[in-house]
Order: C-alpha cells, then sequence, then structure tokens
C-alpha cells in the first residue's frame, strides 16, 4: 500500500468469518503501512461478483499484529468452500495478502515442508540452537562433546561448546530441560557439522529414548525451547546460620569446577561459587547449584560508620517502558539506515539576510486569499533554484545518474509516530498562494493520518524546516537517496547585530544547510543551489516572475 512498505498491521477487521461480502461493500480491514492508516478495499483489487455467495471464509492474523507484505492475513470464497489446502501451500491472491500464516521461525537446516505430523507420542525432541546471550542472533557450533549414540545423563548433560556474539560457552542440556524423562537419554542425531553457523531455534540435535521415530520430528516437529538462561530468584535463607567453609570441588590447580554459566550467573548475583556445591559430574557446578544456593548469614557485621556521614543515602526505583515499534517508525528506521548506509552525504551551510523577505511576506499576506508562511516562500524558492540547477534535482541510480525535468518537493512533516514527507508536485511552477494553499492541505492530512500513496511519492529534493522550534542550524539525513540527491535543513530567523561600512545594525538571519550525495552533487554545484536560493529569498520580488 505504499513503496516503501514491508510489512504492514491489521490495525482493524471490518468484517467477521461468516460475513457476505458484496460488490461495493468489500471493505475488509484498516491496515497500518508505514505511512499511515488505510482502508483495504477488496473492490479496488478483485472483482468480488465472480464468487456466487461471497462470504469471508477465513482470518489469519490477530488485529495488532505485524507479518511482512505478502503474508496471509485472510480467505474469501463462496460460502462453505473448502479453503485449508490454501493455508498449507497455496498462494495468495494479487492482492494484500499471502504466503504464510503466522510463518514459523526459520526451520533447521535439515528440515523438510511437509504438512504436520502428530508427534505428541515419540519420546524424542528437538534441541534448537540456544539463545545464550541477549543479543545472539545466530552460533557457532565449535565441537561436539557427545557423539551420536551417546548415553546423557543427569550432570554429565555437556552437549556442545558454542561460539556466540560474546563469547565460546559451553551448552548443557540440565540448564535448558529434564533429561530424566528418557529411558535412558541418548544423543539420536546430530544436525549440523562442528564449525557450521546456524540461526538460534534451528535443529542442532535431537534427544529422546532409543529407537524413537526422530526423523518424524524433522518433517514435522518444532525446536525445543532453548530460552537465554537468566538468573533465578535467590530464596531467602530461612533463619541465620554460621558462615560455611568452602564446599565447591577444585581441580588439580585448585579452580572451582564449575560450568562458565554457573561461573556468570554466580558473579552476576555477587555469590561466592566456591561455596556452592556442585551436583553435577564428579561435583561440577551447574546453573541449578546457582539458581538453589542459599547464601549463609554473615558471622559478624561490618562495623558501622559514624552516623554523622555527611553523604546522603540514595534511593528510587529504576523503571522503563518497552515502546512497540509502529510501522511508520519501522520504515524511518529502514529509510535512514539505507541512506546512511549507501549516500556519500557532504553539507554546505549558508547564511541568508531575511529582511525584505519578511517584508515581502507582509505585503503578500493583505492581498493573500491563504496566509503565505517562510516556509511557503523557502519551498518556491527552492522550486525556483531547482530548474535553475537541475543537478541538484537528480538521483543516483546505481549504473546512471537520473536527472529530472520536473520538481517534486518532499516536506518534511513531524507527526506524533514519527516523520512524514508529502510531495508538492511541480512546486516551481505554482503561484505562492496556491503553493500555500497545498502545504497547508498536505500538512493537514499529515497530522490527521489521511495521506494517501499519491500525496508521499515521487519527490526529487526535500525541506526539512526546524526553525518554527527555535533551532538555529542542524543538518539532515538524505531521506531517500533512491529517489534524491540532496535535503535542504532550515533554521529559524534569528534578529542579530550585523556591520556595514563601520556601522552595527540590526538585521535577521537565516542558516540553512545543503546535504548532498556526493556520487551526485559536487561541492560545486550545491554551493551554486544556494547561491541561487541566497538571491531569490533576498530579492523575494524574484519569486513572482
Amino acid at each position: 500500500m505504499s513503496d516503501t512498505m514491508t510489512e504492514g498491521v491489521v490495525a482493524e477487521w471490518l468484517k467477521k468469518v461468516g460475513d457476505v461480502l458484496k460488490p461495493g461493500d468489500g471493505l475488509l480491514a484498516e491496515i497500518e503501512t508505514d505511512k499511515a492508516t488505510m482502508e483495504l478495499d477488496l473492490d479496488e483489487r478483485m472483482d468480488l461478483s465472480n464468487f456466487k455467495d461471497c462470504r469471508l471464509l477465513y482470518i489469519g492474523l490477530e488485529k495488532g499484529k505485524a507479518v511482512p507484505v505478502d503474508s496471509i492475513i485472510a480467505i474469501i470464497g463462496e460460502n462453505g468452500e473448502a479453503f485449508e489446502h490454501l493455508i498449507g501451500g497455496g498462494s495468495a491472491t494479487s492482492a494484500p495478502a499471502p504466503a504464510a500464516v503466522e510463518t514459523p521461525a526459520a526451520a533447521p537446516a535439515p528440515v523438510a515442508s511437509t504438512p504436520a505430523v502428530d508427534t505428541s507420542s515419540i519420546k524424542a525432541e528437538i534441541i534448537g540452537m540456544p539463545k545464550m546471550s541477549d543479543t545472539m542472533e545466530e552460533g557457532t557450533l565449535v565441537a561436539w562433546v557427545k557423539k551420536v549414540g551417546d548415553v546423557i545423563k543427569p550432570g554429565d548433560t555437556l552437549l556442545a561448546e558454542i561460539e556466540t556474539d560474546k563469547a565460546t560457552m559451553e551448552f548443557e542440556l540440565d540448564n535448558f530441560l529434564d533429561v530424566t524423562k528418557y529411558n535412558p537419554c541418548t544423543l539420536l542425531y546430530i544436525g549440523i557439522e562442528a564449525g557450521k553457523t546456524v540461526a538460534v531455534d534451528q535443529v542442532i540435535a535431537i534427544i529422546g529414548e532409543p529407537g524413537a521415530d526422530f526423523q518424524a520430528l524433522l518433517s514435522g516437529g518444532t525446536p525445543a525451547a532453548a530460552p537465554v538462561a537468566a538468573p533465578a530468584p535467590v530464596q531467602a535463607a530461612a533463619a541465620p546460620a554460621p558462615a560455611v567453609e568452602a564446599v565447591a570441588v577444585s581441580d588439580a590447580d585448585g579452580r572451582v569446577k564449575a560450568s562458565p554459566l554457573a561461573k556468570a550467573l554466580a558473579k552476576d548475583k555477587g555469590i561466592n561459587i566456591a561455596q556452592v556445591k556442585g551436583t553435577g559430574e564428579n561435583g561440577r557446578i551447574v546453573k541449578a547449584d546457582i539458581d538453589n544456593f542459599v547464601p549463609a548469614a554473615k558471622s559478624a557485621e561490618a562495623p558501622t560508620k559514624a552516623a554523622s556521614s555527611s553523604v546522603p543515602a540514595v534511593s528510587g526505583v529504576e523503571s522503563f517502558e518497552e515502546i512497540p515499534l509502529t510501522q511508520m517508525r519501522k520504515a524511518i528506521a529502514r529509510s535512514l539506515a539505507d541512506s546512511q548506509s549507501t549516500a556519500v552525504d557532504f553539507q554546505l551551510t549558508m547564511e541568508i539576510c531575511m529582511d525584505k523577505a519578511m517584508q515581502a511576506r507582509e505585503v503578500m499576506n493583505s492581498a493573500s486569499p491563504v496566509k503565505i508562511s517562510f516556509n511557503d516562500m523557502i519551498l518556491k524558492a527552492c522550486g525556483v533554484a531547482l530548474k535553475k540547477h537541475p543537478n541538484v534535482n537528480s538521483s543516483w541510480r546505481e549504473d546512471h545518474i537520473r536527472r529530472n525535468s520536473h520538481v517534486h518537493i518532499g516536506m518534511a512533516v513531524a507527526i506524533a509516530e514519527g516523520l512524514v514527507v508529502p510531495v508538492i508536485r511541480f512546486a516551481d511552477t505554482l503561484p505562492l498562494s496556491v503553493l500555500a494553499a497545498t502545504t497547508k492541505d498536505l500538512g493537514g492530512k499529515a497530522k490527521n493520518g489521511k495521506l494517501q500513496p499519491k500525496d508521499w511519492e515521487g519527490n526529487t529534493f526535500t525541506v526539512s524546516n526546524l526553525g518554527m522550534f527555535g533551532i538555529e542550524q542542524f543538518t539532515s539525513i538524505i531521506n531517500n537517496p533512491k529517489n534524491e540527491s540532496c535535503i535542504l535543513s532550515v533554521g529559524g530567523i534569528k534578529e542579530t547585530v550585523a556591520v556595514k561600512n563601520g556601522q552595527f545594525y540590526a538585521t535577521n538571519i537565516m542558516k540553512i544547510t545543503l546535504t548532498c550525495d556526493h556520487r551526485v552533487v559536487d561541492g560545486a554545484s550545491g554551493a551554486a543551489f544556494l547561491v541561487s536560493l541566497k538571491e531569490l529569498l533576498e530579492e523575494p520580488y524574484k519569486l513572482l516572475v
């Protein structure tokens, strides 16, 4: 529903399963895109009269959920028609929807895409690549500690060494599941070779009882959950007890035998690991030992400091709020990240005397049917200057540069959800009063979430004005490097003191900064454009001819 949309959110379903869909009454849902919330009208995408007694047969997405473009969100058809085969492997219509309802996480390397099978009676389970740090997205299997056929006992569940994005860590099944539910628990299958890298949750192994049909799991099962090993709350001691001697088992070098995860948890909790009794193999300390450790009370408190300490006690509660990303915020992040990774930008800054522009605006507003703002004058001046400097009205196209003859200027508008850029088309040709009416109309649509794709597509240049917020000068990131090569940042008009012929006088100065993609616009070209822009705003009658 927009040229930059990659996923959408169903903001509201307007029909429910079983509802009749008639030509002229095909309004199905409200969809939040990266630009606005828009209505999904099936009448605009297909002929509902092709179906006799057309109904909404299936809804595949809950309200408020986000899915990529072309994912299945609904199925329509004739009343009573079978549709289940479409979910399993059918393709979506050419409308908004698509390929899989809530597609499961990326399936493991060896998993074939076959129909789901009942695996509830199989005495085995899939082990996925565990998420061993909060930022881990994939892991490398450094070495297998067990081989196929090995029995896995409680306390002896060290399966492999895994390289995460933080460190190489030992993967112990004790930290993720209870191996005693299998008799005997055996490593039945290894899914990746040592040295290979796979995404979190992809199949790396299967454990279970000998003879279990693990191939059925590979065909239709899902990996066992392997969450980040988070510290459990430390249980409070029932009553004070004397300090205990160190009980951990040490190796020949005097080091405490403990898994890396157990050591990390002990450090996080401030536990002296030497006081923890290990229940793993040969007394090795594992995660469960840290989780269940009850610290002993100290035999004597440290002497208290004098009551007259001058350092005040600091108290407070740490808190935060998790704010879900809107589709617009995601799109802004993608667009700006793309700009920073592709455009080779540089900035040019210039001061413009706005004295005559202020006088001209006052005169024009006495006759104009629509109030003309300074931003309208800047947009008009940019349109005229871009016609004089077509190199600035261009964009990079990998194997060529597109130089535009038309001038479509994007106007950055801040709204609660982020930033939208409605486009003033043929801005160079519009009289100032018409341009002012256009900017007010587009600004109102942007604030009310009523912009349509035609309102934001096709910009060849963008203006971002923060002067009304008291910002004197700033630099912008090129909004869409696929369509444009420059963006103009406009600061506020500030009364200041200048000197001419040795005399001080008051004047009004506005600073502007042009960000350019050096692949398209050279410094001299950008500077020439700013000189023309300065001339038009300092001699504003030239905007009228």
